[in-house]
């Protein structure tokens, strides 16, 4: 499975802050359009996040929720994007690094229609949509202020 990368200048603390804030799981997250709820224990292992997928007037109502979460390091989500796409198991890890953090994510298909798509065609997909969502996840994070201590 192919890993997607990206350096930020935001710190840990910044990118996970935007990860740990659900509802700005669609300005980061390609093919997420809205969101329609976040429960109020997100990122804990699951919690779900209700989102639209799609445009209007086609748009699917769907959830994501934690699979599993290491505060502030790593984060695997069970994302839904069904019955269109399926279910596809992401999974976030945050390094720090000289200046900032190494962003780097992971995706497949774990379960629907999305299975059907050959392994390599569907990475390619996976790749491009992944790439830009980490570089929206950055610039998110690099605009936020450092937590206070």
């Amino acid at each position: 499975m192919h890993t997607e990368q990206r350096s930020t200048t935001a710190t840990v603390d910044q990118v996970w802050a935007v990860i740990a804030d659900g509802w700005t799981y669609s300005c980061w997250v390609v093919g997420a359009s809205r969101m329609r709820a976040v429960s109020a224990d997100w990122p804990a292992a699951g919690a779900r996040l209700h989102h639209s997928v799609g445009s209007w007037p086609a748009l699917l109502n769907d959830e994501t929720e934690v699979r599993e979460c290491e505060t502030g390091r790593r984060i695997v989500l069970s994302a839904k994007a069904r019955p269109v796409m399926g279910v596809a198991t992401v999974e976030i890890r945050l390094e720090p690094q000289d200046g900032g953090t190494l962003i780097s994510m992971r995706e497949d298909a774990s379960r629907g229609p999305g299975r059907l798509v050959p392994h390599a065609v569907r990475q390619a997909g996976v790749a491009r949509r992944n790439h830009e969502a980490l570089l929206r996840l950055a610039l998110l994070a690099e605009r936020r202020t450092q937590p206070r201590s």
